[in-house]
């Protein structure tokens, strides 16, 4: 094994985890905790909860994460009366055509931000679960793959 081209590698992501961080401090003050938590998140194909009071800049930061690295973002308010199609989508009929289209809802990006999950109903986070793990969302007789980057952040 050639350990010289690992540790070479491991510079490298080194390097690019730092950069990242550096991008973020341009925005976020302090929060290198929540920071590096973030990034290992999205590098390790996991997802994150964030518990905390108002006010500490969570929504900002997950939003900057998604702009530093060019990533579709995407936050969902959850409250009470949210529907799983409210979030993977739906079908739609036109009657012009008279057809069914399908229109995919905010889970169709790179970067989650589930704000309030603890409000939402049961089958609700149910529909946001199985995105999770299952990385697809079917709508009708289709099935979308999601992003492979596809990481949910959410708070409570």
């Amino acid at each position: 094994m050639n350990y010289e081209k690992n540790e070479f590698n491991l510079n490298s992501i080194k390097d690019k985890f730092n950069l990242l961080k550096r991008e973020l401090h341009k925005t976020i003050i302090g929060q290198d905790n929540l920071i590096e938590k973030l990034i290992i998140s999205i590098i390790s194909g996991g997802h994150c909860i964030i518990e905390g009071v108002p006010g500490l800049a969570k929504s900002l930061t997950i939003s900057s994460l998604a702009s530093a690295v060019s990533a579709k973002f995407n936050r969902i308010q959850f409250t009470p009366d949210i529907l799983p199609a409210d979030l993977t989508g739906t079908m739609i009929y036109n009657h012009a055509l008279a057809n069914f289209s399908v229109k995919k809802g905010p889970l169709f990006a790179d970067i989650i931000l589930a704000d309030e999950i603890n409000r939402a109903p049961a089958k609700v986070q149910s529909a946001l679960l199985e995105s999770m793990q299952e990385k697809q969302i079917s709508i009708g007789e289709e099935t979308f793959s999601l992003s492979p980057v596809f990481t949910v952040f959410a708070t409570q």
